[in-house]
């Protein structure tokens, strides 16, 4: 044991044993959610339904990920190996059983039993895992990290944003090792994939997913002097801390972030189409891996630069005023519609594109520490968990008003490219891309406004400001 180690008190009350490295083996797995389009086509085509039916899974998933946490935060609260737990089992159990419907709905193409296998797998027991799993190490972190709480929490929910880029390229290894080949239909001189790599890819994961969570929940534990508030004498009622500020303050707090979601969600579920606009198709695979570094470096670096702000609400007016800026610039100069023939537009409408992504992950990472900030610690696993029922309507809300905008607006087009040599073509609809900043823009404006008018500063912040003075 080394000696700084032993300073410590050894690995038992180490922060980073006993906070960081459970919170990022919790948030790495359950982070893997997002991966969901790189394998939907896949099942959808393998149990013989729409691409359209199979995308109601994640939404379901993000839906009950926020209801689940906002229900169960109480229990996160009072005991985090039960929720850490509860999260592990759910998590894994989702994704040994989505893998299970899609073998099934595998063997019987068309059967509605298979979706709605894989509805309830992926969208409700999966979520219960993600919402439990994504609160159970956020309190934790801040105990141990007092006097960097943004990092602290920056770094866990990085993991959750960097779970796609990690994840990805493995996944999609694994589909293509793990199938078989079959004579093509249409063509019987080839050999083409038969699809059941991805069922398989689930119950291997599940295992993975299983055995890094478990560990995560075996680690995860609190300050040893930290005293939990259990009477009623001692601990307030959520509804009792939330009155300490005024009511205007916690709706702003969760109109900010529901909007931001929203607007990230809109402009992330296609991106893909619009780097192949912008006539990138070829990179769009690398292009969405940077996104998910720039999700990911949002959450670690706005929630840090945080910490050296007096009013964390601060965060979030950078974030709208830079996401309002760019979203403005790509409207003025058309710069979906027109990126591909002007390289300058393309690197503007790719700036866009990854700021959005920073600051979605930084909303995600300021929420917890901003809330603590306002109404304290006591009971900031259970509000954060009710906050995050704004994560559960946004999942419903943004990409699907998104695609309604894209299918309802302008017209597609066709579009070459050339990938690894092989000639492949593309539908797009740069005019309904386009279209969808409006709906972002406006709301970014709304959110700015909250920011300003709703979320008051903190008496820390005016504090600091008449001291200045």
């Amino acid at each position: 044991m080394s000696e700084s180690t032993k300073k410590s008190g050894g690995w038992r009350e180490n922060k980073w044993v006993r906070a960081a490295i459970p919170a990022l083996l919790l948030h790495c797995s359950i982070g893997t959610v997002y991966c969901w389009s790189l394998f939907s086509q896949e099942i959808a085509d393998y149990i013989g339904f729409s691409k359209g039916a199979t995308e109601w899974a994640f939404s379901f998933a993000i839906f009950f990920l926020g209801m689940s946490a906002a229900f169960l935060g109480n229990i996160v609260e009072k005991d985090i190996h039960k929720s850490s737990l509860i999260a592990t089992i759910c998590f894994a159990t989702g994704m040994a059983l989505t893998g299970f419907f899609i073998w099934w709905g595998g063997n019987n193409k068309g059967n509605v039993l298979a979706l709605i296998g894989i509805y309830v797998s992926y969208g409700f027991i999966m979520g219960v895992g993600l919402g439990t799993g994504y609160l159970s190490p956020v309190k934790t972190l801040m105990l141990w990290f007092q006097d960097r709480k943004g990092l602290a929490t920056g770094l866990a929910v990085a993991g959750f944003g960097a779970a796609k880029a990690i994840a990805s390229p493995i996944m999609t290894a694994m589909q293509t090792k793990l199938s078989g080949m079959v004579p093509d239909p249409a063509d019987p001189s080839k050999m083409i994939s038969d699809g059941t790599g991805t069922y398989k890819m689930f119950l291997i994961l599940a295992v993975v997913y299983f055995v890094m969570m478990f560990v995560g929940h075996l680690l995860l534990a609190k300050p040893a002097g930290w005293h939990e508030p259990q009477g009623k004498g001692e601990k307030p009622s959520i509804i009792a801390t939330l009155k300490t500020k005024p009511i205007t303050n916690y709706i702003g707090i969760w109109l900010m972030f529901y909007i931001n979601i929203t607007c990230g969600l809109a402009l992330i579920s296609q991106e893909k189409m619009i780097f192949k606009c912008l006539g990138f198709a070829a990179s769009a695979g690398m292009l969405s891996t940077i996104s998910a570094i720039f999700n990911a470096g949002g959450r670690l670096g706005f929630s840090s630069w945080a910490d050296t702000m007096k009013d964390r609400n601060t965060i979030y007016k950078l974030i709208f005023v830079l996401s309002i800026a760019f979203t403005a610039l790509v409207m003025l100069t058309n710069g979906i519609k027109t990126g591909a023939s002007s390289m300058g537009l393309a690197i503007l409408v790719l700036a866009l594109i990854y700021i959005v992504n920073a600051g979605y992950g930084g909303g995600f990472s300021n929420v917890p520490t901003l809330l603590s900030d306002h109404y304290g610690m006591g009971s900031i696993s259970a509000i954060h968990g009710i906050t995050l029922s704004a994560w559960a309507f946004a999942g419903l809300t943004g990409n699907q008003v998104a695609s309604w905008i894209v299918k309802n607006f302008g017209s597609e087009e066709t579009i070459t490219y050339l990938e690894n040599g092989v000639e492949h073509t593309a539908k797009v609809n740069p005019t309904g891309y386009q279209n969808v900043l409006i709906f972002t823009i406006v709301l970014y404006i709304i959110a700015l406004l909250c920011c300003l008018l709703l979320v008051k500063p903190t008496d820390k912040a005016l504090e600091a400001k008449k001291a200045k003075k």
